[in-house]
């Protein structure tokens, strides 16, 4: 029966925010009360927390899974009130324009603290704690098995995979998403710009800042502890050194005297081609990254999660080996659509003619039709977006298209046209 009763023993194999997720998930929405629940992570491993964005949905969801009403939940994640992404010097229009979660200035997501929300959605979570380093994690025969480091191995029904992007991209198990132009990060803190005053909660509207710069673009993130920059770039087009220096003069610019440098982060853009199989979940970083330009990766776990355990509390086991290819290509499906909406964000270049904006506009932005090919992805992403770009160029548009979804609602795909001139 459909009852979680299939679900006695589920494990959760890293500590960062889809791993925090998924273990307050389990602990919210499992039925019943006496199965097990393991949380395993390496405290040798740190999770490091940077200012992050998010989408509409995670105010709600967190205000369940803490049981805490909004006000405070912003608070213990020290956050900010995002109303959108604020875009400063994209497209070909040469304006300024800001992409608005809709309702306009009524919607509202979280500028949160990464670390923070860990912490939250741990005490909300009922869990045997496992400080492991975890070698591998397989399916087997009626479930999972996940293997140690000086430890002996464990089954499980379920397990959620939270262990972050892999080190390398291998075509049998990963889209790589090429037509998206930056690969490193350059993190930086700085003093706050939006201070808690009062006993509650910031409620003056805040936008994520995306500031395109020579060599890619900058995000300002406000939280009222502090304001998270961070330089997003392409290691292969510019050297470090130039960015940093970009960087400082940016912040020069802002009128910022001091930073914390965080951290240099390389990363992928990709998409697993097997987030689930009926047994190992991947989510968040470890089932598909893209740059944080849109903050995909917060929401991207929501669902994930919320998917995976949709179905298996919810539909009898002898559906699974049925279930899990129709959601495994449901969410690879997804996660391409956010990859081609980012990447479309380049297609009108910025206003620098600089290299970095030459080749992700005219070289790197053009090879989305070969990497999301349908045949090579084995999912309808490409021809979804396709459809989403022809009915931004109808001349009337009905209202019953007004709700289409390719990963995000067609009124951002309607902002984004409008403010890059595409």
């Amino acid at each position: 029966m459909p009852d979680g009763k299939s679900l006695r023993k589920i494990a959760i194999v890293g500590r960062g925010t889809a791993g925090s997720l998924a273990a307050a998930s389990v602990t919210s929405l499992h039925p019943d009360s006496d199965y097990e629940l393991h949380h395993i992570y390496d405290s040798r491993i740190p999770v490091i927390g940077v200012g992050e964005g998010s989408w509409p949905s995670l105010v709600q969801q967190l205000q369940q899974l803490t049981k805490l009403p909004h006000a405070a939940v912003q608070q213990r994640l020290k956050g900010t009130r995002k109303y959108g992404v604020a875009f400063e010097g994209w497209g070909r229009r040469n304006r300024d324009f800001t992409h608005y979660f809709t309702p306009q200035q009524v919607s509202y997501a979280y500028h949160l603290s990464a670390d923070f929300m860990a912490e939250l959605l741990h005490e909300s979570t009922r869990a045997h704690h496992i400080d492991a380093n975890v070698v591998n994690i397989a399916r087997v025969e009626g479930g999972a098995e996940v293997e140690f480091e000086e430890r002996a191995p464990e089954r499980y029904d379920l397990v959620f995979d939270a262990r972050g992007f892999p080190k390398e991209l291998h075509p049998d198990h990963h889209i790589d998403i090429s037509f998206i132009p930056t690969n490193t990060a350059v993190i930086r803190r700085c003093p706050a710009i939006v201070v808690e005053s009062g006993e509650g909660p910031v409620l003056q509207h805040t936008y994520t800042r995306a500031v395109a710069r020579p060599h890619g673009w900058i995000f300002v993130i406000p939280l009222t502890v502090h304001t998270s920059y961070g330089y997003i770039f392409n290691r292969e087009v510019s050297s470090l050194d130039d960015v940093e220096a970009d960087f400082d003069a940016f912040l020069n610019a802002d009128g910022v005297s001091e930073f914390e440098q965080r951290a240099v982060i390389p990363f992928p853009n990709f998409v697993h081609r097997q987030i689930y199989d009926g047994a190992v979940a991947r989510i968040g970083n470890a089932a598909a990254f893209m740059e944080p330009l849109e903050a995909t990766a917060i929401v991207s776990a929501q669902l994930q999660i919320g998917m995976v355990l949709h179905i298996r509390l919810n539909r009898p086991v002898e559906t699974l080996e049925r279930d899990a290819p129709v959601v495994n290509r449901f969410l690879v499906n997804n996660m391409l659509c956010y990859g081609l909406f980012v990447g479309w964000h380049y297609s009108c270049g910025s206003q620098y003619d600089s290299e970095f904006w030459r080749n992700a506009r005219d070289h790197v932005w053009p090879q989305h039709r070969v990497a999301a090919d349908p045949d090579v992805v084995d999912c309808t992403a490409l021809e979804k977006f396709d459809d989403m770009i022809e009915l931004l160029n109808r001349p009337v548009i009905e209202k019953a298209d007004w709700n289409r979804m390719c990963a995000v609602p067609f009124t951002s795909y309607a902002q984004m046209s409008q403010g890059l001139g595409c």
